[in-house]
């Protein structure tokens, strides 16, 4: 397939997980989504050298047909509150998380390669206090091909919200920060608010902007919708940003299991089957005529049945019929009756499949051992891009020259050992005699599975 825009798609999500997930599996015929606000909560309890009761790892949503950039947490107070996902098909774009140039929570800058050009992708949330707009106006950068700044920026003015009468004089910040990166406001073609008000007597508002390029086409031409915002109380942007003409393998025919289409496959199969006459093969030619209708009535009745689906690198998801159907009746009333029903839906279609993956899995001949993901190939996860020299190491070659040049810098200079003279000596201190029995009572409270602590002793 071949591709001239990428479709991108935003959101606040006010930290609800089921939305984000709705998202990663409904909206699939998008290219980008930039989420503001995601969930990060406790996936499980992983093991611990320096704790016995094991620590938490902290994870937000995760799917196998998008890739997840967002930057890495030092505390739990610093979990991000912006994440971008990247769908699988352009991961030959060679999508980066540009750490280097900003490093903060509320800010995910994303950059990508087309037609050896480099180009980035601005994921902002700003908070009541405005910090993310206060690190860019104080920090000096200078990058060029910005296409896109955009996210929940929480200002309500005069210059893009026709209800509010009053201009704001952070306003005048954002401004100045999106025409350092040559962009500019972009009129959405529908106007109307992007965040609907749950307190009585407050009006509904416009916070969630986007920023485009002066003079671009795509300019003014972004879209606010309100009917797919789900339960949060932002809508969704989206907006189609082109770029150089690329080829890409998006989507393939398919007939999904289990499904009518399958059904009506094997049904259309039996009555065109059945219609053949068998009763006179007296030789091969016969034969091959014979066979070449079922390969022209296999091949026609595939076509009939099957549908166009974005290929992913799993061949099974868990969404299904009843998740469809159950966010349709959500949409149309809008109760939180229905999204509780949609909320069950989802709930016992996971574990509906997962349960099913399992059983498939330990009756395989490998046994359960494949359900452990311990044992299989995992991605390291899109974090940050490696830079040498300030360029991206795309290749091995690159990544194999940035390490040798980084180490072997100081491979054949001479080095003056007469400084380890002037470390101060110290008296040698006896080891405490200890019985045999005091011994064993130490070691008998340690647990046969634990392993050398950082002393590589206890």
């Amino acid at each position: 397939m071949i591709v001239h825009n990428l479709k991108t798609f935003s959101q606040n999500i006010r930290k609800n997980s089921l939305i984000l997930n709705t998202i990663l599996e409904t909206q699939n015929h998008f290219d980008i989504i930039l989420i503001q606000e995601p969930l990060w909560s406790e996936i499980r309890k992983i093991s611990c050298s320096t704790n016995c009761d094991r620590e938490p790892l902290i994870g937000t949503c995760h799917h196998p047909n998008w890739t997840a950039f967002a930057r890495s947490s030092s505390s739990t107070n610093d979990f991000p509150r912006v994440i971008t996902y990247i769908n699988i098909h352009f991961s030959s774009l060679h999508f980066l998380l540009c750490k280097d140039i900003f490093d903060h929570r509320d800010i995910c800058l994303v950059s990508f390669f087309n037609n050896c050009i480099c180009y980035y992708i601005l994921n902002v949330y700003s908070d009541s206090s405005h910090s993310a707009l206060k690190y860019l106006k104080n920090t000096k950068v200078n990058i060029n091909n910005v296409l896109l700044m955009t996210g929940d920026f929480n200002i309500r003015d005069s210059l893009w919200d026709p209800s509010f009468p009053f201009h704001a004089s952070i306003s005048d910040n954002l401004i100045m920060i999106a025409d350092s990166f040559d962009l500019a406001l972009s009129s959405p073609t529908n106007p109307g608010p992007t965040r609907f008000s749950d307190t009585a007597g407050e009006s509904n508002s416009i916070i969630n902007l986007m920023f485009l390029r002066h003079g671009s086409e795509e300019l003014d031409n972004h879209s606010i919708l309100p009917e797919r915002r789900l339960s949060s109380d932002h809508t969704p942007l989206i907006i189609d940003i082109p770029i150089l003409e690329e080829t890409i393998q998006t989507s393939k025919l398919a007939i999904p299991p289990n499904s009518e289409q399958d059904t009506e496959f094997i049904k259309d199969l039996i009555s065109n089957f059945s219609k053949l006459d068998t009763s006179n093969i007296e030789d091969i030619n016969e034969l091959d005529q014979i066979v070449n209708q079922l390969s022209v009535i296999i091949e026609q009745m595939w076509f009939k049945n099957t549908k166009k689906s974005r290929s992913s690198k799993h061949s099974k998801q868990w969404w299904s019929e009843l998740c469809r159907n159950a966010l349709s009746t959500y949409k149309s009333e809008r109760s939180c009756k229905n999204w509780k029903s949609f909320k069950l839906a989802v709930k016992y279609a996971k574990r509906t499949f997962f349960d099913d993956k399992i059983h498939e899995i330990a009756n395989k001949s490998r046994g359960p051992w494949e359900l452990m993901n311990w044992v299989k190939k995992r991605k390291l996860p899109a974090i940050e891009a490696i830079k040498h020299n300030d360029h991206p190491c795309l290749t091995p070659e690159s990544l194999w020259n940035a390490l040798h040049n980084t180490f072997n810098t100081v491979l054949h200079r001479q080095v003056d050992i007469e400084i380890l003279s002037e470390l101060v000596r110290k008296p040698s201190q006896n080891w405490g005699s200890f019985s045999r029995s005091e011994f064993l009572s130490a070691i008998s409270k340690c647990a046969d599975s634990s392993s050398p602590g950082p002393d590589r002793l206890t």
